[in-house]
């Protein structure tokens, strides 16, 4: 193998390996259940699924999709979670190299995916990834490369007061519009708890600027994407999954549209 490939292919071996982790986090910790015991089992025949038929993706592959014991379908879920895992984190450290910046990036990167998961399927952000992921991005902003704790407490202050604002509002402009609306769909907040707290964590890693990208492009991205599914079929908004595509984004992209609306929209010279 090429040098230039041989740290990016070991880090998305990695990656797939966190890809299985994430799967089992995902389903878990949102309904309360321990990671750890009891051990992976088909949810059809409650045979517990060996060592050799949990290696990422390959095991999916050579059990044609199937439980070894009943022949249940797998969710496709679980492979593409892996294989997205394994990617991000060979990209990261294609981009940045062997340093402590990729893995910095990298867990980030798993926090937003596993925070996208658990929304997506239970409407819920377990705090193992927001608070834990918060701890971790305070921890990691005194690595060399890292955005510095300054920056690191700003954000996650910011992000959790900005959401938290924006939260109690969405509740009262409700509340004052359609009364008794919220009380109707089963909530108690225009937007939940898990959010406000996947901002704090957010913000632990891009810092004060990061915040307001990744929430101005996951409120855009919620707007003209779900908006129109939600209002038409009544459903509610999975918003943690549209943060955390936004967080990605600013995560890879962010100095690069701020210089850009900076110097085009705004005029500065960067």
């Amino acid at each position: 193998m090429d040098e230039a490939w041989l740290v990016p292919g070991l880090a998305g071996l990695c990656g797939l390996a966190v890809g299985w982790l994430l799967n089992i986090c995902s389903t878990r910790w949102p309904i309360d259940l321990s990671i750890i015991s009891p051990g992976s089992r088909c949810s059809e025949c409650s045979n517990a699924i060996r060592w050799y038929d949990n290696i990422p993706v390959l095991s999916w592959l050579i059990l044609s999709r199937k439980c070894r014991y009943c022949s249940m379908l797998i969710p496709l879920r679980y492979p593409v979670v892996e294989l997205t895992s394994g990617l991000l984190c060979a990209g990261i450290f294609m981009i940045h190299g062997l340093s402590w910046e990729a893995l910095r990036g990298s867990i980030f990167l798993f926090l937003l995916l596993g925070i996208s998961i658990s929304d997506a399927r239970f409407y819920i952000i377990p705090d193992e990834f927001s608070l834990g992921g918060t701890i971790l991005g305070l921890m990691m902003s005194f690595f060399p490369g890292g955005i510095g704790w300054a920056n690191a407490v700003g954000g996650a202050l910011v992000g959790y007061i900005f959401l938290w604002f924006i939260a109690e509002a969405g509740t009262r402009i409700i509340e004052k519009i359609s009364p008794g609306r919220l009380e109707e769909a089963g909530l108690d907040k225009a937007m939940g708890g898990g959010d406000i707290k996947m901002m704090m964590m957010v913000g632990s890693f891009v810092g004060i600027s990061g915040v307001a990208e990744t929430a101005f492009l996951g409120s855009l991205g919620g707007l003209v994407i779900y908006g129109p599914i939600a209002t038409m079929y009544k459903r509610l908004i999975p918003f943690g999954v549209f943060l955390a595509v936004a967080g990605a984004i600013t995560y890879l992209w962010g100095d690069a549209m701020l210089d850009w609306y900076l110097t085009r929209i705004v005029g500065l010279a960067v």
